[in-house]
């Protein structure tokens, strides 16, 4: 599930990429959506400043990593996928909820709300990387999810205050460590019960594989949890 197109006012480009390399390597069937609504707002990335007087369209927006192989995110339902991965990017705080705006008073976007709670209820599993596990948090009350660490330490972990967001919204948040391993990467975190899957990616300064790395033990894991 996207959320637009850019890391300031959309889905994270990277993270959704290595998302879909991992599933493709899984052997996994993908179909990609997104909310047709318009953007909370446009970012020049150059600048890293709104555009004033633009708007934009989430679905179109998202289109672009989809390569127009896309659709409305009210098609998506329980019936016809074995799992959910929502990529982060602060679109998902701003587009797929009101999150960057409300903090722990935020609203989820319907549709979002909807297909959360379907696949919660049906037992399948939901995958989500960097911001997003706050949209899991706020509409799975309990679900236990990760964004990484607890404080920043020295700006390593720059968006650290995220995770006494989430204990507000209700989630447990479950600080994740460095894996040092052959492939050194942040671990994901599984909450086995509510079947959520969640790995920090760019909630961290790292480098780009070891991002590349922690998602893929996230869709690893949401994989393995189809029992497919």
């Amino acid at each position: 599930v996207l959320s637009g197109c850019g890391v300031y006012d959309g889905t994270e480009i990277h993270e959704a990429s290595a998302i879909l390399v991992h599933l493709s390597r899984g052997g996994a069937e993908v179909q990609m959506y997104a909310p047709d609504v318009p953007q909370m707002h446009v970012i020049d990335h150059s600048k890293g400043q709104p555009a004033e007087a633009e708007s934009r369209n989430v679905l179109v927006e998202s289109a672009r990593i989809a390569r127009g192989k896309i659709a409305s995110l009210a098609k998506l339902t329980t019936a016809d996928h074995d799992a959910v991965i929502f990529p982060g990017g602060f679109g998902a705080a701003k587009n797929l909820s009101t999150f960057a705006v409300d903090g722990k008073d935020c609203k989820v976007n319907r549709e979002v709300e909807r297909v959360l709670k379907d696949f919660h209820k049906a037992g399948k599993p939901i995958g989500l990387c960097c911001i997003s596990p706050v949209l899991a948090a706020k509409v799975l009350s309990g679900a236990e999810v990760t964004v990484g660490h607890e404080a920043e330490e020295g700006g390593k972990w720059p968006y650290a205050g995220t995770a006494g967001a989430i204990k507000e919204l209700g989630g447990k948040h479950c600080v994740k460590e460095f894996v040092f391993s052959l492939t050194p990467f942040y671990e994901a975190h599984v909450d086995t019960k509510n079947k959520v899957v969640t790995t920090p990616a760019f909630m961290c300064e790292t480098e780009l594989h070891h991002i590349f790395d922690g998602i893929g033990a996230m869709v690893k894991n949401v994989l393995k949890l189809t029992g497919k």
